[in-house]
């Protein structure tokens, strides 16, 4: 007669089976977040036209390469440990115009922003009348449908909304809500090497390196965290991520799964 010899698991191993595979999926999240993509919510409105406060983005790490602030690691004090502490970056990439950028803000390194990259290192910078002028030429600008937006009410108003046209053909939109601005007309920004210029899509709402004083100004190489690439999740003002019974009626469904460019 056969003997049947199997044993059944202790309820010690399994727990330490259960602890494997939480273990090796937290190594693969990690793995995931430092050298691939990050995840990134987008806090304000100073990317409207491409990107919605409430939109949450996969932002590639590799694109560029990796500095020290790639590895940084958030905490639960609203703050954030950099494990390494290096200049430069290894494995460089070179952004190109009409980039949409994640990086360390100059001034506050510990702050992330996001703009769209319009200005390369030696460029030529200048605004006027709300025109883009990249080495003393107009970047093309066409009107096209104005964005209708609702209050909180539910009443709709209407934003001048212009495509505009990178020198290498990249296409985007871009919002125009106050002419009077002062940052739609500035001097001429030189560049300097491995410098980036910055702007937001939501030209009248937009701090960035139009303004010097207190914005953004040129940002640094070694301060990009990565490329923005797609949309995995949207939601509205009257929904929460972490409720999903928010769900059902605050999800931008169509902008789910969508790249940004």
């Amino acid at each position: 007669m056969a003997v049947d010899t199997e044993t059944k698991p202790t309820a010690k191993e399994d727990v330490w089976e259960i602890l494997k595979v939480v273990l090796q999926a937290l190594a693969i999240a990690f793995v995931v977040r430092v050298f691939l993509f990050q995840p990134f919510t987008i806090p304000s409105g100073s990317m409207e036209g491409t990107l919605l406060v409430g939109d949450y983005v996969f932002v590639s790490k590799y694109s560029y390469g990796y500095s020290k602030y790639s590895f940084a690691i958030p905490t639960l004090l609203w703050d954030e440990i950099v494990p390494v502490n290096f200049a430069g970056r290894f494995w460089p990439g070179q952004p190109q115009r009409g980039d949409v950028i994640v990086f360390r803000k100059p001034s506050e390194p510990n702050i992330d922003y996001i703009k769209r990259l319009v200005g390369l290192p030696g460029d030529d910078i200048q605004v006027q009348d709300g025109v883009l002028y990249v080495n003393g030429k107009p970047v093309p600008k066409e009107k096209i449908a104005d964005l209708v937006e609702y209050d909180f009410d539910g009443n709709p108003h209407n934003v001048a909304q212009f495509q505009e046209t990178m020198p290498g053909g990249v296409k985007y939109k871009v919002l125009r809500r106050r002419p009077e601005n002062e940052l739609n007309n500035t001097s001429v920004f030189k560049v300097p090497p491995g410098h980036y210029f910055m702007m937001g899509d939501n030209r009248d709402n937009s701090s960035d390196s139009r303004d010097p004083n207190g914005g953004v100004g040129f940002v640094p190489f070694d301060n990009l965290v990565g490329k923005a690439q797609i949309v995995f999740f949207s939601c509205n003002a009257h929904c929460v991520a972490y409720e999903p019974w928010t769900w059902p009626t605050g999800i931008r469904w169509t902008r789910l799964f969508s790249l940004v460019h």
